[in-house]
């Protein structure tokens, strides 16, 4: 095999590819990525068992053939290679790679023992890239951690027509973010349970512009093409880059009942103004220690620290309709919760100070729905 090709379109399809790779293979070979140059294109693909990555780049191929190295070296080499075209040739058990005067030999693995990539699922239809990954980045803050708890650390998808939900929760908040998508059968009524990890790698190195296509395992796709479709899987892919994750195998926990009906209070606050106000004050507070907010018409009051403790506290205007209110957050779910909201203020419903709290973005339209809502608990304090 022999090819030769952009060093920053490798440098960047190897990065992405490299993203799927277990920090602990179970087996040597899965810490490999495989290098296959065919036609006018090198593709680049990377799998554990749970999820596979594939990229395809431009190249000129001398001598088509395929490689498996190890992906995370390839990777480290590859973001540390001057701004020269690399060349890339395998001889015998080694690859060699040279960019200007850098030179590499990196030893292969074998790719007889390498795993077959599953398949893309059936298409379900797609969604602009720039309105999924900022749906992605609003909902994974709230996603669990807990690997003993694998509902938890995924997100929710919810396929229903042309209206697409995606929702996560660590138990002690709840992000949800609604967005439209174009499927392919207008009757679409399907879900997904994805890993919240897999699905934040995946957006946060979406190309801007486009769309990203969503595959679905659970549309009916028949006996025949069922048994060479990957089962129990979502499939997201942009053209020069295709993902494939195992589901998580457990129900999703009905979220919508958590939500108030009705709220006894609502402030609406500028999002920029109160995030920079709760990060000065919570300088002073652990992650033990608690953002108290007091809410009065016209103001409200954030402090931290108590005591002997060192203590800090700021006062910001705010419209306000209701009874006085203070309550207490931790200052990271908090500040999560705001940077979910795409707009430029922000309401913050409340029933009572030991209840949940909602955090919404403004409907652009009096009386319309808001499409992000982050519901949070409050802590006690005395």
């Amino acid at each position: 095999m022999k090819f030769r090709v952009d060093r920053d379109a490798f440098a960047d399809a190897v990065a992405w590819t490299a993203r799927a790779l277990p920090a602990r293979p179970a087996a040597p070979v899965l810490a490999g990525m495989r290098l296959e140059a065919a036609g006018d294109g090198l593709r680049l693909s990377g799998f554990d068992y749970e999820v596979s990555t594939r990229a395809r780049v431009d190249a000129g191929i001398e001598e088509p053939g395929e490689v498996l190295v190890s992906g995370r070296l390839l990777a480290e080499i590859a973001r540390s290679l001057p701004a020269e075209p690399v060349e890339l040739r395998t001889e015998a058990a080694r690859a060699l790679l040279t960019c200007g005067s850098a030179r590499f030999t990196l030893l292969t693995l074998p790719l007889e023992d390498y795993p077959v990539l599953p398949e893309m699922p059936g298409s379900a239809g797609s969604v602009p890239a720039d309105r999924f990954g900022a749906a992605v980045r609003q909902v994974v803050p709230a996603a669990g951690r807990d690997d003993t708890l694998p509902m938890l650390t995924g997100v929710h998808l919810a396929f229903r027509g042309d209206a697409l939900t995606l929702a996560a929760t660590d138990r002690y908040r709840v992000a949800v973010r609604r967005t439209r998508w174009r499927p392919e059968d207008p009757e679409l009524s399907a879900s997904a349970l994805v890993p919240a990890r897999t699905l934040h790698d995946f957006a946060r190195s979406l190309p801007p512009g486009g769309d990203v296509g969503v595959a679905l395992s659970s549309l009916p796709l028949g006996e025949a093409a069922a048994s060479s479709r990957g089962e129990g899987m979502i499939g997201f892919d942009t053209g020069s880059r295709r993902t494939t994750s195992r589901l998580i195998d457990s129900d999703f926990i009905d979220y919508e009942p958590r939500f108030p009906a009705e709220a006894a209070a609502r402030a609406e606050v500028p999002v920029a103004a109160l995030a920079e106000a709760v990060r000065r004050v919570a300088l002073v507070a652990d992650r033990s220690t608690p953002l108290r907010l007091s809410f009065t018409e016209g103001e409200v009051v954030l402090e931290a620290g108590s005591g002997d403790d060192a203590q800090a506290a700021e006062a910001l205007s705010v419209a306000y309709r209701g009874e006085p209110m203070r309550v207490a957050f931790a200052p990271g779910y908090f500040l999560d919760g705001l940077g979910g909201v795409g707009t430029e203020t922000a309401w913050l419903d409340f029933t009572l100070p030991t209840k949940p709290v909602v955090i919404s973005e403004v409907p652009a339209e009096e009386g319309g729905e808001p499409d992000f809502r982050y519901l949070v608990m409050p802590l006690r304090v005395s």
